[in-house]
């Protein structure tokens, strides 16, 4: 039975890990690397990519936040190592930050986000740069507390915290 728990727990950890990675990868993408480039085109053209870009983001953003949540609160409830009450306190800071990133992005997904479509389908250009500042301060914020709780999960579990 442990042998089953154990490789339970590290499938888990193995999925939480690359659902991590794809959320803060994408968001560390677009920021550092595509925004840059996109920075010198004309806002119709640099708003459309954008356009094209998010929803295909967003979906991964979705599963991610599915997949996080699944396999942190399931090792967590379902008592691999040490269980809900149990486990180190680096835990609970990455619960913590992973919970508020879940809020920043509904607030991204159901606010700027959802205005920057209508404003882009009526080519309202000014308008839609305006929300996407917006979804790009939000994520700025994501990005340095996903980049965090990276650094807390790994240093965290080396330092037994």
């Amino acid at each position: 039975m442990d042998v089953i728990l154990d490789n339970a727990y590290a499938i888990a950890m193995a999925l939480h890990t690359l659902a991590a990675v794809v959320w803060v990868g994408g968001m560390f993408f677009a920021h550092l690397i595509l925004r840059p480039v996109l920075v010198e085109r004309p806002a119709p053209e640099r708003l459309a990519v954008w356009r094209e870009v998010f929803p295909r983001f967003f979906l991964w953003v979705w599963i991610s936040i599915f997949v996080l949540l699944a396999t942190g609160y399931s090792t967590l409830l379902l008592g691999f190592k040490a269980g809900f009450t149990g486990g180190p306190g680096h835990v609970d800071i990455m619960q913590l930050i992973g919970l508020v990133m879940i809020a920043l992005y509904f607030q991204l997904f159901f606010g700027p986000w959802q205005g920057f479509k209508r404003a882009f389908a009526s080519a309202d250009y000014p308008k839609c740069a305006e929300y996407q500042i917006r979804i790009r301060h939000i994520v700025t914020v994501n990005l340095i507390l996903g980049l965090i709780s990276i650094v807390i999960g790994v240093a965290g579990s080396l330092l037994g915290a």
